[in-house]
């Protein structure tokens, strides 16, 4: 498989993420649903904590992946919902951090939403990886 960065500008890079991602060669495409701050047990953890929150969900993430025999290096595609943007900024080198750790710039998408399925929860990463 060859990824190629497709960055029409260079503002995004410096943010840390592609504005583009062309996959070629692939052999396995990988879709995941949206992974957030809920413990093994199917609970929500961190009431209140988005750092917290955004970290169990990148945690929740790698478990898909991992158990696909990928990791967070495979994103080509994140995106990001939450309930508070700002906020999330805030804390976005949580998920800046464990991108750039592994190598990933996807290309990524964040949206604010009024609420997610479970009233808690602050913030949902769904991502899509090709290895």
């Amino acid at each position: 498989m060859q990824r190629t960065a497709i960055n029409p500008v260079t503002w995004s890079v410096e943010m840390g993420f592609n504005q583009g991602e062309l996959v070629s060669g692939q052999t396995r495409t990988l879709y995941c649903s949206g992974q957030t701050g809920m413990g093994d047990d199917g609970t929500p953890r961190h009431d209140g904590d988005m750092a917290a929150q955004l970290a169990l969900s990148l945690d929740n993430l790698d478990a898909v992946l991992g158990k696909a025999g990928m990791s967070l290096a495979d994103l080509v595609r994140l995106n990001v919902y939450t309930t508070d943007v700002d906020l999330l900024f805030q804390h976005y080198g949580v998920l800046a951090a464990r991108l750039g750790a592994a190598g990933a710039a996807p290309a990524t998408t964040m949206l604010g939403v009024t609420r997610l399925a479970i009233p808690t929860l602050m913030v949902e990463l769904e991502g899509t990886a090709v290895a």
